[in-house]
């Protein structure tokens, strides 16, 4: 069951977020400590925010070196 929702999640996030973007393409900016982004799509936005946050999830996943024995 776990296998099956670590394949089900990120996959229902990315149609969502397909959706989104096919649906919405308004280019938006993002205004940050008096810094301003080129506008993009939100879709897009949202898919390299999603992206990074896997990246980064990974990354302390493996740096932390804590494993667990799980039992699937």
């Amino acid at each position: 069951m776990v296998k099956f929702l670590v394949v089900a999640i990120p996959a229902v996030l990315i149609m969502a977020i397909a959706i989104l973007s096919a649906q919405n393409g308004t280019p938006v900016s993002i205004a940050f400590l008096n810094g301003e982004t080129t506008p993009l799509p939100l879709g897009l936005l949202l898919a390299f925010g999603f992206g990074v946050g896997m990246i980064l999830t990974a990354l302390l996943l493996s740096l932390s070196g804590k494993r667990k024995n799980a039992q699937y």
